[in-house]
């Protein structure tokens, strides 16, 4: 359960009927919806080789490992066509964001007229990170291809790549990686499969459901 400080239920609610009235706009390839969201990933080798599962007895890990630092992985979604795309990151800096969305806005999405982009408002999730990193010229034409929608503070479950960065977690990331190639190829794996079955969002909750279920939130207006 979320909790929402005293006096922000206002501007959490305008956000969170932002987002939920972008999530019914009908599919458009020309203005593709990009759910972003990210997550790190700490690196763990084993200190002994795993035992090799035998018939009838599973494998066997021994409970020490050595650290190999941690990766940061940015994970880009577009629940209307069941299509995702995982990028791995030393660190979660500005510039490092700002070259993730360039590569996903001129390789994948190149053709797109604007991508329509929702994500949360961390400090560096922001066209501010552009002109940190790129010329002027550069970042303000990587910004005038972004429609950004922000989730609000303490909603992060309106983020629809929270969903698929769930499955990442329980399909890819539950073991344990021992340097960032093995994560990488691990990484690039899964997003293939999931990419070749189209698993679409089918998100359900809309803005009158908000309205019912969460009206306690909702600020008391007196006419």
């Amino acid at each position: 359960m979320w909790v929402i400080p005293p006096g922000q239920n206002a501007e959490f609610v305008y956000r969170m009927e932002d987002v939920l009235a972008v999530y019914q706009r009908p599919y458009d390839p020309r203005r593709p919806l990009i759910c972003m969201d990210e997550t790190s990933k700490q690196l763990l080798g084993d200190v002994r080789s795993p035992l090799r599962p035998a018939p009838g007895k599973p494998a066997r890990y021994d409970a020490e490992y050595v650290r190999h630092g941690v990766v940061n992985l940015f994970l880009f979604s577009e629940p209307l066509s069941g299509k995702r795309w995982v990028q791995v990151t030393a660190q979660r800096t500005k510039q490092d964001w700002a070259h993730a969305m360039r590569r996903l806005m001129d390789t994948t999405y190149q053709d797109a007229a604007r991508i329509v982009l929702v994500m949360d408002n961390l400090n560096t999730h922001t066209p501010a990170s552009f002109y940190a990193t790129f010329p002027p010229e550069e970042a303000k034409r990587l910004t005038d291809r972004l429609e950004i929608h922000y989730t609000p503070k303490h909603g992060s479950w309106l983020n629809m790549a929270e969903i698929e960065l769930s499955i990442l977690a329980t399909q890819c990331l539950d073991r344990r990686l021992p340097d960032g190639r093995r994560l990488q190829r691990e990484v690039a794996a899964w997003q293939r499969t999931r990419n070749r079955s189209r698993r679409k969002i089918n998100w359900q909750f809309t803005t009158k459901d908000a309205r019912i279920k969460l009206r306690q939130l909702y600020p008391s207006v007196q006419p």
